[in-house]
């Protein structure tokens, strides 16, 4: 079973910057491809960014040129950058791992970020 847990989360101000941090065991990490999500209260779930087993990298749009995904296999953990910072990025990060190469099937348990005006 994969367990997949973040950590990073935290308050600062706009303009500012936080690294989350996602750890993933239980199977073989440079297999998986990798995502970060985040969702706000009364919303869905929303894609922020992923990077594929390859190492290719995918974004919203909402956070080109400011989020930066990464990877480190020998640690299996991925990083999310996330570079100035603004108010509307507040939401609960999660972070998952896909084996299949197609849905998102192990999740962690989020890490709020909250950015202030």
């Amino acid at each position: 079973q994969v367990q997949v847990v973040e950590s990073g989360g935290g308050l600062v101000q706009a303009g500012g910057s936080l690294r989350l941090s996602c750890a993933a065991s239980g199977r073989t990490f440079r297999s998986a491809d990798m995502g970060w999500f985040r969702r706000t209260p009364g919303k869905e779930r929303d894609f922020v960014a992923a990077i594929k087993s390859g190492g290719s990298t995918y974004y919203a749009d909402s956070v080109k040129g400011r989020f930066i995904i990464s990877r480190d296999n020998a640690k299996s953990t991925v990083y999310l950058q996330m570079n100035s910072l603004k108010p509307e990025d507040t939401a609960v990060y999660y972070c998952a791992a896909s084996y299949s190469g197609s849905a998102y099937d192990s999740w962690g348990r989020g890490t709020q970020v909250t950015v202030s005006s």
